[in-house]
């Protein structure tokens, strides 16, 4: 095996500037013979991490965490050493030497090399889909359409678009000629599984995912004709070897500068939001890619942001996403403001329509987090009773837990009891019993005329919530994405859903911890009973379950629609014809859901 040679490494560390090359990712300033700044490897506020120019060391008086420059992008970047050797040097422009050794210290990570040849092949794949996009008759359709959104040539050429040709057996054919190996070709994520001679991306608009260097490491694909209802609006690439998509975030090779200059990052939804704001020279700009925003994804821009913009679409998967990241963004100590879009749903729709200025003032126009989420508060509780003011103190409880200071939990209560006309003392009383309450108040809606030792009756929803009880959080994570209490019909699946939520949101889900919380003893026998039946293949029965109750969810809407469509047909009245036009889409919409779950 090759490995990286000693006298690389001390060339490598000896040209390598280490207060520019940890400025990438930490704003530094200089004070005496150091250079400061806040730790990226702890949270603080009051700047303890200090590097050493002529040392050539980093040290935090905070965490003490240190090291030299290798260390350093070992850490930011969890990669080998052999890695961050080469990272290195490619930031600086060594060329490396490699020779056949022994000593482990310098060995180069066996994984290094297939990473390489399968970033090369993505970049050779990625440059020849952009030809057919920019230069043949088979794509013309792609570049009209993608031009015909807003994107300009220039957009294209930077972010390397592309078109996959229709032929699904042409690209195979066009690599093996390259002289890439079946064997290789395989294992790339570009061909199906059960049928390797057939492309994964075939007739579609391609968008090449590059990491944190811009290296072409995945690809996504957008469908553009045919039969929707058969084929995925996107599809991308899944975990590779030199791809993680929950560590890696689209545009980020090109926003990092901008992030690091202006301290402040937008998170959008997707491949089109992200090139819009881009496109208007808004190029701090990143998004999460074919996943929901992730704590490891804010970590990635928290060393180089100190405020976070947040501009998911309007509609209410968007608008619950934002709620999501508000609480996650503020519990890693960021500042966090919400874009509000008037006019379209998302950045892409409003650049076509209006143009650059007004995405522009959009942003400038951004509101802070307790605004928006009070503002949301208003629209589900309107502070007419009671009732509504608790449940709208409890909801927003949640916000306050996740602020880092003292004197900003006050100021957003206060700022609570006037919107709500509440009196503090009471509030801060609720607040201190806010997880008894928010306990009581949940079972009191689920249950509040039930007894809590009444026959429990085990249904289809009830049975698909079972499936989750595990000790793994994440498949529960997964069944909360997809849906919430709110959408189950079946009492004591709701009343279940409840309780592992309590669970999960005390970071303290398991098996006993349910059940220990589980008051109802009928439904508790009932999961002591069922324990064995859900003991195997737990996984695959916790996935096929939340498709199950995405899909009960989608059928009852679609249910809804059709009835809201049948009564506006049936009336005698001439009827809002745009409030038809938008039911019949929304019908398609949920039409084609249904059928990419059955697929």
């Amino acid at each position: 095996m090759n490995f990286i040679s000693k006298e690389s490494i001390d060339e490598v560390e000896s040209k390598a500037d280490i207060v520019h090359i940890i400025g990438e990712y930490v704003p530094l300033s200089p004070r005496g013979s150091s250079w400061f700044g806040c730790c990226p490897f702890h949270h603080e506020k009051t700047p303890s991490f200090s590097v050493n120019e002529d040392k050539r060391f980093y040290y935090c008086f905070g965490c003490h965490a240190a090291g030299n420059v290798f260390k350093f992008i070992q850490e930011m970047e969890k990669v080998s050493f052999a890695e961050s050797v080469e990272i290195i040097a490619k930031k600086i422009g060594v060329q490396l030497n490699y020779v056949n050794s022994g000593d482990d210290y310098h060995k180069q990570d066996e994984n290094v090399k297939k990473k390489e040849e399968y970033i090369n092949l993505y970049t050779r794949v990625a440059t020849t889909f952009h030809y057919f996009l920019m230069e043949t008759e088979a794509g013309k359709f792609a570049l009209d359409y993608i031009m015909s959104r807003g994107i300009t040539r220039e957009t294209l050429e930077k972010f390397k678009l592309g078109y996959s040709p229709a032929d699904r057996k042409w690209l195979r054919s066009f690599l093996i000629k390259k002289n890439f190996t079946d064997d290789f070709l395989n294992n790339s994520g570009l061909f199906s599984k059960k049928y390797p001679e057939i492309a994964f991306f075939s007739d579609r608009l391609m968008f090449p995912i590059f990491d944190k260097n811009g290296n072409v490491v995945a690809m996504g694909g957008r469908f553009l004709r045919g039969d929707s209802s058969k084929s995925p609006k996107y599809l991308n690439s899944g975990d590779l070897i030199q791809y993680k998509k929950g560590s890696t975030l689209y545009a980020f090779n090109f926003a990092k500068k901008e992030i690091r200059e202006l301290h402040k990052v937008i998170f959008c939804e997707g491949y089109m939001d992200c090139i819009a704001y881009h496109q208007c020279g808004i190029e701090y700009a990143v998004a999460p890619l074919g996943t929901a925003l992730t704590e490891e994804h804010i970590r990635m821009v928290s060393n180089l942001a100190e405020t976070i913009y947040l501009s998911f679409d309007s509609d209410n998967a968007g608008q619950s996403a934002t709620k999501r990241a508000i609480l996650m963004c503020r519990k890693l100590g960021k500042t966090v403001k919400v874009i509000c879009l008037k006019g379209g749903k998302d950045p892409a729709e409003i650049m076509l329509k209006f143009g650059q200025e007004v995405l522009t003032n959009a942003i400038e126009s951004a509101i802070l987090d307790n605004d928006f989420l009070l503002t949301k508060l208003l629209e589900v509780y309107p502070k007419t009773t009671p009732e509504n003011k608790a449940k709208a103190s409890l909801a927003f409880f949640a916000y306050i837990d996740a602020l880092q200071s003292d004197v900003q939990k006050n100021a957003c209560l206060e700022q609570l009891g006037q919107i709500y006309g509440i009196e503090m003392e009471a509030l801060k009383k609720d607040y201190i019993n806010r997880k008894d309450l928010s306990k009581k108040t949940k079972r009191d809606e689920v249950h509040a005329d039930e007894s809590v030792n009444q026959t429990v009756k085990i249904s289809a929803e009830l049975r698909a919530v079972m499936t989750v009880i595990t000790d793994d959080k994440k498949l529960f994570g997964e069944m909360k994405e997809a849906i919430s209490a709110e959408n189950l019909e079946d009492n004591n699946a709701k009343m279940l859903f409840h309780i592992m939520e309590e669970c999960y949101d005390a970071d303290n889900y398991s098996v006993s911890s349910i059940l220990n919380r589980c008051e109802n003893e009928g439904l508790k026998q009932i999961l002591y009973d069922s324990m064995n039946e859900f003991s195997n293949h737990i996984e695959q029965s916790a996935k096929d379950s939340i498709q199950l109750l995405k899909r009960n969810v989608l059928e009852r809407k679609r249910a809804k629609t059709q009835e809201l469509i049948h009564a506006f047909e049936s009336s005698s009245l001439d009827g809002d014809k745009k409030y038809l036009k938008e039911l019949l889409a929304q019908k398609m919409e949920v039409d084609r859901q249904i059928a990419l779950l059955k697929e």
